[in-house]
């Protein structure tokens, strides 16, 4: 499988502003993989574990070098593509504090929640969001997410073969894949932060759960604030654009940034969703939720709506990888 001369995501290293604002150019993508069952599949209610998953199983199968049972062992470690994906290490040094854990350069956007079947013959969609240098790896990852389907995935190892794959920015979506070739086209891998208007409201519109935590437990819906909301994603987007991208200090005063957002005004319409997945690593169920729902913002907004723009593609909460913490935005 080969691209074409993909426009280098190193440009929009080069071309960023800071601090985060209207014109910022940063290296995200969205891609929508599309796969034509050949058997029937059947997902669980929320499936974003279960493709993450098949994701990474298939994604170490086809970058070991080694076959260790370990990748923090491995010679290979610091070179290797799957943990640099899929388990980045944390920096062994870091100028504000040290890391137990960092994130990772992607997020699995599965099937809507409630999604529970795709008959042999019928189509499932699903999508990747890739930061920074994860980008650099997108003919790896098409080609794992192949071995994956083609292996089979969910409980039963329904098979499938890839159809389609679209880059969706906002307001247009690019068809990328040649599969008679086996190529995928030629395409920007940047995002824009586009120019808002006198904006002084926001509607976030929460589609999967959304999982805060205060001291290791989760924040229920009605101890939500805007504050704890706006720096956990404040904190989730310096990360990944400076482990991935190579920008640091876009939120240049973070704390003058969360003072702002305390003086939001908010409306909830917000719901607790649980949901459960089985680890294979602690090999038992764990029930995981968040909150779903409509949240409503006002107040100054002008500094603060980059990152929420921003936040619709990163995602923010726990567990992000397999898809928590989507919303959309409305004004």
């Amino acid at each position: 499988m080969t691209t074409g001369p993909a426009e280098p995501h190193q440009t929009a290293l080069q071309s960023q502003a800071r601090p985060l604002r209207p014109g910022s150019v940063l290296p995200v993508a969205r891609y929508c993989f599309s796969f034509h069952m050949e058997d029937d599949l059947r997902l669980p209610e929320y499936s974003g574990s279960l493709f993450r998953g098949q994701f990474g199983d298939a994604l170490r199968r086809t970058a070991c070098m080694t076959g260790l049972p370990e990748c923090a062992g491995c010679p290979l470690y610091q070179t290797c593509p799957y943990p640099a994906l899929f388990e980045t290490p944390a920096p062994t040094a870091h100028a504000l504090q040290r890391f137990s854990s960092v994130p990772n350069p992607y997020v699995v956007e599965p099937p809507p929640l409630g999604f529970r079947y795709v008959a042999a013959g019928e189509m499932v969609s699903f999508r990747l969001v890739l930061f920074g240098r994860a980008l650099d790896q997108l003919p790896l990852i098409v080609y794992a997410l192949q071995r994956a389907f083609g292996h089979g995935i969910g409980r039963l190892g329904a098979r499938g073969q890839l159809d389609e794959i679209v880059i969706e920015r906002p307001g247009a979506a690019q068809p990328l894949w040649d599969g008679a070739r086996g190529r995928i086209h030629a395409h920007e891998q940047i995002l824009a932060v586009p120019a808002f208007s006198d904006i002084d409201a926001i509607t976030l519109n929460i589609t999967t759960p959304l999982r805060l935590q205060n001291q290791g437990h989760p924040v229920p819906p009605d101890r939500l604030q805007p504050r704890t909301l706006f720096t956990a994603l404040l904190r989730r987007a310096s990360l990944v654009c400076e482990l991935h991208a190579a920008l640091p200090g876009l939120a240049g005063d973070a704390a003058r940034l969360a003072a702002a957002a305390e003086q939001l005004s908010d409306k909830r319409s917000l719901e607790w969703k649980d949901w459960t997945r089985f680890s294979s690593r602690q090999q038992r169920k764990m029930t995981l939720g968040g909150v779903i729902g409509e949240w409503k913002l006002a107040g100054d907004l002008r500094e603060l709506l980059p990152w929420f723009w921003l936040g619709q593609w990163l995602h923010v909460g726990k567990n992000t990888t397999m898809g928590m913490g989507k919303y959309s935005l409305a004004w």
